[in-house]
């Protein structure tokens, strides 16, 4: 599915770049397409570092908890 999607991405790209080519393509027009992708990628990157956050935290905790179970288990060896 995300390579169709890719796929049909870069048709329409391939379209828009045509058209500037043949000056029917307003600069107005693909400053608010690039607006658009510049924000959807800025909040992709903050969900990203929000959740790669969260899994620090949870590995974190994981280390400590994993410390705390080996001092048992070497002192039962």
């Amino acid at each position: 599915m995300m390579d169709f999607l890719k796929r049909m991405m870069d048709w329409a790209l391939e379209k828009e770049a045509e058209a500037a080519k043949g000056c029917h393509a307003k600069p107005e027009d693909i400053d608010k397409q690039i607006k658009m992708i510049e924000e959807k990628r800025e909040a992709l990157r903050k969900r990203f570092e929000e959740e790669d956050a969260q899994f620090s935290h949870i590995l974190t905790k994981l280390h400590h908890i994993k410390a705390e179970s080996l001092k048992c288990h070497t002192k039962e060896n």
